[in-house]
């Protein structure tokens, strides 16, 4: 307190000034100034003193609120993990709604709100707006979900409508859009022409070489000389070797026909040795007379060959390569219809080229009297479905179902389906057929290739 007089004086303005250093006790100044002096704001020209609070707290209570408002934090952080939780039940969410406020009558007692009283009513709030969300967002998910089935029925709906479109325009001409059309691939004769004495534009088309005089009459008069001929019964022989080719074993000795193994390269393949037929020596690399054996196929099969050699198969295209890069080689096709009638085609010269050139054909003059139904496909690679390799813009062996040396798309398809009966009803003509035998709608009952080298 001040002196004595000091308490005699009217009402003075008490202006205070505080401060706390670090290394002094606190310290308190008081002025005592004449409120007649004074009309405005008293200004203070030094440094700014920091004024004590009111209820300035000691170190003391600071550590209490401080462990109060951790707990609260705590509380805050778990109601965010419960929230981000996609799966967190309802339940979890009101039990830590309700968590805020057991603490904060805990810390406040019985008597009513304590101190922290303020942060609990806040997370109760933050808790009220993680349910409205999270309510929100299963309304939103449970839309996405209803939109999302709405979206495939819709791309549905419009796939159907593309296939619907895409075969009008194929029935419609010009209808493309100014796009090139696939159109189906040509036809062939459904009558051969040297049956009906065809006109010199059909034969043209059909580009068939000249045939002797003698041929044309022996046609559909001789049967078919069967590459298994009768009185042998078609079972494996497999005589010794492996063998070079089926010439090597008929000059070795063994004139029956059967099944041979023969050494091509490092493999050793099963093949169908005709040793009877026109001086023997012929290897069998492609025959039908059943329909047992699915000839659309795909590549990888062709080229490796399948069915079985005492029934109907294929060689491969790869052991027939290997084959005929050994030398010079002839080709004999064998034909036979439902009625028996046989006819056959010669060539001088065949051989295959490498995979690298996709086998392609090399085919020598023709000779015979089924007609040249393979000169068109001379000098083209082997086309599979899965190895387009034709000169048509559609794929001819999906069309012709099976596997070919296509051209645009085929006179002859000795690989194609074995339709039974001869004539047959299909989409495209797909069946085993000979162009200029019996035309292409009529399909074979049987058909074989065979090769020998030129010089026995």
């Amino acid at each position: 307190m001040g002196p004595p007089g000091l308490r005699a004086l009217p009402p003075l303005l008490v202006l205070g000034a505080w401060c706390a250093c670090a290394a002094a006790p606190r310290c308190t100044y008081t002025f005592v100034l004449p409120p007649q002096k004074f009309t405005g704001a008293v200004c203070w020209s030094g440094p700014t003193a920091a004024r004590p609070a009111p209820d300035a707290a000691n170190a003391s209570e600071v550590a209490a609120l401080r462990m109060r408002l951790g707990r609260h934090e705590e509380l805050l952080r778990e109601l965010q993990r419960l929230a981000a939780r996609p799966t967190a039940p309802w339940g979890q969410l009101r039990r830590s709604r309700r968590l805020p406020a057991r603490a904060a009558a805990a810390q406040g007692g019985p008597g009513g709100p304590g101190p922290g009283a303020e942060p609990a009513a806040a997370l109760a709030l933050l808790g009220e707006r993680v349910l409205n969300a999270s309510a929100e967002a299963q309304r939103a998910a449970a839309r996405f979900h209803q939109l999302d089935v709405q979206f495939r029925e819709l791309a549905q709906l419009v796939s159907r409508q593309s296939g619907l479109i895409a075969r009008l325009e194929r029935l419609c001409p010009g209808g493309s859009g100014g796009q090139q059309q696939v159109l189906p691939p040509p036809l062939v004769p459904v009558v051969p022409v040297s049956l009906v004495g065809g006109t010199n534009d059909t034969s043209r088309r059909l580009v068939p070489a000249p045939e002797p005089q003698r041929d044309q009459t022996l046609r559909q008069q001789r049967p078919l000389a069967s590459p298994l001929p009768a009185g042998h019964p078609a079972v494996p022989t497999k005589p010794a070797g492996p063998w070079r080719d089926c010439a090597e074993a008929h000059r070795a000795g063994h004139e029956r026909s059967g099944v041979y193994e023969l050494r091509l390269g490092r493999h050793v393949v099963s093949a169908w040795c005709e040793q009877q037929l026109e001086g023997g020596g012929w290897t069998v690399i492609q025959r039908r007379q059943d329909g047992s054996v699915n000839f659309f196929t795909t590549w990888q099969h062709y080229k490796a060959g399948f069915g079985q050699p005492d029934g109907e198969y294929w060689l491969g295209l790869e052991p027939v390569h290997q084959l005929t890069s050994r030398g010079d080689h002839e080709l004999l096709v064998l034909l036979e219809d439902w009625g028996g009638r046989g006819a056959r085609a010669r060539y001088d010269g065949f051989s295959l080229e490498p995979e690298s050139d996709h086998y392609r054909l090399r085919l020598g003059q023709y000779h015979g009297d089924a007609g040249d139904s393979l000169s068109w496909h001379n000098d083209k690679p082997f086309s599979t479905v899965d190895r387009d390799r034709d000169s048509y813009s559609g794929n001819c062996a999906l069309y012709q179902r099976g596997g070919w040396w296509y051209h645009a798309c085929a006179h002859s398809n000795l690989n194609g389906v074995w339709h039974r009966g001869g004539h047959y009803r299909s989409r495209y003509q797909d069946g085993v057929y000979w162009a200029e035998f019996r035309g292409g709608a009529y399909s074979l009952k049987k058909a074989a290739m065979l090769i020998r080298p030129l010089r026995l």
